[in-house]
This record gives structure tokens, C-alpha cells and sequence, in this order.
């Protein structure tokens, strides 16, 4: 069912006004946050506010729009106008941008109630949120273990039952592999579709911007509310379908790509239950058709190169001297901008940098960065030909469930193998969601991604929310349907 909906139902037959409601999930903020470390900052001032507004315009009897008094969260490298947005780096603290991005300026448009900003691996370089100048943030499902990266945040804050859906960024999985981890639905759409302005950026070429929610219809009525053409965005396209429109749609005779390179160095039992779903979208009446992709072997090597490079050059912007954090102490410009960047950027985010200037540097430019954009043209033909034989593409969203807090730290290179199902996608600029197909023996939530071509964002979005309605499973954390309420 879908929460917004419900919750919307709720709101306009005055079950409960938008202020008790809001009080509801910062009752629930200030219970839980102590232990998962979801939100870096909480509006709580601000979203009442907006609440007061929504229960006077109800009062007045006036139509709410699809996500007025919705209580939501934002990931921490969203501007937002006024409000401290540091992407949990040192570097950032105490910078309060002059600027809403375009998807919170749409969202605030609506009455969209902010409870706070949410943690995020710094930068959003990471896939366990164990990165942030805040601290980790850890899972709902299991306090253990990591809720993921890099939109960590924004699904705990879900999972938790601290907003009705989080908004995040995706750059090579940082919205699916979270939402995985933690049994919800992640959504990662089009390049282009979803403003990126006003988003702090990684790699331009990659970003984008999606819901976190715990079911596929929320994702769809927030993604038909974000993906507007934005002038301020030069790959701004905006979407001209109504996803939601489609989500009742026969998929009889849908073709369902099947690679068996996606299934490679993946856990026996997340296997099991992606050959589960195949079964049941077969009894649904489509078609599996099974492909190879040997190309799949180079996306690694090719995303870290491209991210890195672009990381270089987005990040060299942060030198102590227009806004953030600035040393105490040194002798010249030039010691200051280095001390300082020193000093802000953690490890990882000073390791990518790094690089990324080594990629991009004379002498090594044709060898590494040249040959990756090269590799990444090979690899967006070979989807283009892959969608001429199929309408999506079913691959499980990682190759495991949630690990234990600090197991990414060991070893940074065995992080980044985690990302092998979900950079593709952004590679190579497609739509993809990750959503819950059961659970491993520890009782951790298992996360299936399904692809499609680009701009056919419906056919994703209606493939999962079918699966979702004939699963017919608990396949998201228990939730009461508002915080403090019984199921």
C-alpha cells in the first residue's frame, strides 16, 4: 500500500491534522536517531510550520497536491536554502547555501514537510555511511550492521519510521544498494530526468537524484513530481510520462534480460531468491531470455577512473577561502589551501582525489581516462543493442546483505567490488530500482534491481510494483503505518 497515499487520506478526512503528524515521526527522530545516527540535522522548527500550513489549507477544504504535508528526508549534499548542508565532510561544516536545489524547491513548493537533513558517506564516496565526519549510520533491520552507502541515511531514516520516504543521490548505487540493506524500495532514474541543481556534486556524469521509499508506488508518485525540465540543469530532460498512470499495466509478454555476468561472485542464497522472482514473473506471463554481457568485467575499472577524474575536478573548489572550513594556522595562500584540504577531506574522499589527478594527469590521460570514456561508449552500445531483444533487465541489486559495522574499512577494494551490479546503470545513464525479493538466514533483507532502457522509467517502475503485488510477502521492515502506532 502506499504510505503517501495513506497518509494523505488521513490528513484530508482530518483523522489526524499535519502538526500531530509531524509530531508523530519527531517523537520518533528523537527515540531512535540517538542509536541509528540517521539524521545530521533535524528541522524540527521548520517542518511544523509547513504543517500549520497544510492544516489550514485543509480547513479551508482545498486539494492537497501528490506530496503536500508528507513528512520526508533529504540527504545531506542537497542545498537547501538557509539550512547547514555539508555532505558530512569537515570541509563543509557550518556552510549554509543562499540556494534551495531544484528538487527540494519543488518539494517545498508542495508543502512537503523537511524533518532534516540525513547522514551520507562524505561526498557521497562510500557504501556503508561509514565515512561521515558524523559517524555511521546503522541499520533499523539490524543495529550491527551498516544501513549502506552512500544514502545511508535517508533509508534508515525510512526504515526506522522516521519519514514517509527519503530523497538521496545515486552515483553508482548509493540509493539501491541502501535501500537494499535495509528492505526498501530504491529508485535510481534516467539521467536527466531528476534536476541535479543544487546537489553538491561527485561525478556530473553519473549523479542523480531518487526516492527512497518502502514501496514501488511511492516511488513512482514522488519520481512524477521531481522529473520537470530545469533550465538550471543543462542535462535537464525532465520526463513527459506519468509513471504512476502505468503501474496497473499487464506485463504478459514483458522480455526480462537475464546475464549471467550480473550473477557472477554473487551469494548462493541472493541467487535463490532472484531465481525465485524470474519464477514468479514467469507465472505472470513474461518471457526470460538469457544474454551475455563480457563487457560487464570492465564497468569497475572504468566508473572509478571516470567518478575519481571527476571527483578531481568537482571537489577543487573547496579551498578554505570563499565559505567552509578554513585552517587555523599558516604561513601562505598556497599553505592554506593545502593545510586545509588536508585537514577537511577524509581518507577516502582525499584517496579519490587523488586518483582522480592521477588519471587526469599528462602521461597518463590516454592510458587511463581516455581509454574508460572510450570503454564506457562500448559499454552504452552494448546495453542499446541488449534493449533491442528486451524490455528490462533482472540482476540482484548487490552481492550481499548488510556486513557488520567496520568490515568495509578493512579493505577499501573489496568495497568497491560491491558496487559490480548497480554502476552499470549509472555508467551507462539508465533507470533502475532496487526492491526487497526476501530475506538471508540472519534475517537481512535481499535487494533485486531491475534495469530498463533509457527514458522507459514506467516499464521499471511497473515491472517491480508488479512482482511487489503478486509476491505477496512482508518483504519490508516491520512498520507501524505512522511511528508509535500498532500495525
Amino acid at each position: 500500500m502506499s504510505r503517501i497515499k495513506y497518509i494523505q487520506n488521513l490528513l484530508e478526512t482530518k483523522q489526524i491534522s499535519c502538526v500531530e503528524l509531524t509530531g508523530k515521526y519527531l517523537s520518533s527522530i528523537e527515540k531512535q536517531n540517538p542509536v541509528l545516527n540517521a539524521y545530521v540535522n533535524v528541522t524540527g522548527d521548520e517542518a511544523l510550520k509547513t504543517a500549520k500550513i497544510v492544516d489550514e489549507k485543509i480547513s479551508l477544504g482545498q486539494k492537497l497536491m501528490p506530496l503536500e504535508g508528507i513528512p520526508m528526508s533529504l540527504k545531506d549534499n542537497i542545498s537547501t536554502k538557509n539550512i547547514e548542508t555539508t555532505c558530512c565532510s569537515k570541509i563543509l561544516r557550518g556552510y549554509y547555501p543562499i540556494f534551495d536545489a531544484t528538487v527540494w524547491e519543488i518539494l517545498k513548493k508542495q508543502n512537503s514537510v523537511l524533518l532534516g537533513k540525513t547522514n551520507m558517506d562524505e561526498f557521497a564516496m562510500g557504501s556503508s555511511c561509514e565515512t561521515s565526519c558524523f559517524g555511521v549510520t546503522l541499520n533499523p533491520v539490524n543495529t550491527e550492521c551498516v544501513a549502506g552507502g552512500s544514502s545511508g541515511g535517508a533509508a534508515a531514516s525510512v526504515a526506522g519510521n522516521m519519514a514517509v520516504f527519503g530523497l538521496g543521490s545515486d552515483t553508482g548505487g548509493s540509493i539501491r544498494q541502501p535501500a537494499a540493506f535495509c528492505g526498501l524500495v530504491g529508485f535510481k532514474p534516467t539521467y536527466g530526468t531528476v534536476s541535479r541543481y543544487g546537489v553538491v556534486a561527485y561525478a556530473s556524469s553519473l549523479d542523480q537524484v531518487g526516492p527512497i521509499t518502502d514501496s514501488v508506488e511511492d516511488a513512482s508518485i514522488i519520481y512524477d513530481t521531481l522529473s520537470v525540465y530545469d533550465s538550471k540543469d543543462s542535462t535537464s530532460s525532465g520526463s513527459k510520462i506519468s509513471t504512476h498512470d502505468k503501474l496497473n499495466k499487464s506485463i504478459k509478454g514483458l522480455k526480462i534480460g537475464v546475464a549471467k555476468e550480473f550473477f557472477e561472485g554473487i551469494r548462493e542464497d541472493i541467487k535463490k531468491f532472484i531465481e525465485d522472482a524470474i519464477n514468479i514473473y514467469e507465472e505472470l506471463g513474461a518471457e526470460i531470455i538469457h544474454f551475455e554481457m563480457p563487457k560487464l568485467k570492465t564497468v569497475l575499472p572504468v566508473y572509478f577512473i571516470i567518478s575519481c577524474a571527476e571527483a578531481s575536478s568537482n571537489l577543487g573548489r573547496f579551498d578554505g577561502i570563499r565559505y567552509g572550513y578554513k585552517t587555523n594556522s599558516y604561513k601562505d595562500i598556497n599553505e592554506m589551501i593545502c593545510k586545509t584540504r588536508s585537514e577537511g577531506f577524509g581518507r577516502e574522499v582525499k584517496r579519490r582525489i587523488m586518483l582522480g589527478t592521477y588519471v587526469l594527469s599528462s602521461g597518463y590521460y590516454d592510458a587511463y581516462y581516455k581509454k574508460a570514456q572510450n570503454l564506457r561508449g562500448s559499454i552504452i552500445l552494448d546495453f542499446k543493442k541488449i534493449f533491442e531483444k528486451c524490455d528490462v533487465i533482472l540482476t540482484p541489486s548487490t552481492p550481499v546483505t548488510a556486513y557488520k559495522k567496520g568490515e568495509a574499512l578493512k579493505d577499501p577494494i573489496e568495497t568497491y567490488m560491491m558496487d559490480i551490479c548497480t554502476v552499470p546503470v549509472n555508467i551507462a545513464g539508465l533507470p533502475a530500482i532496487s526492491i526487497p525479493c526476501g530475506f538471508d538466514s540472519d534475517k537481512m533483507p535481499i535487494g533485486m534491481q531491475i534495469i530498463g532502457n533509457s527514458f522507459e522509467d514506467y516499464k521499471v517502475l511497473n515491472a517491480a510494483y508488479q512482482y511487489e503485488v503478486q509476491a505477496k510477502r512482508d518483504i519490508s521492515p516491520s512498520m507501524s503505518p505512522l511511528p508509535g502506532d500498532r500495525r
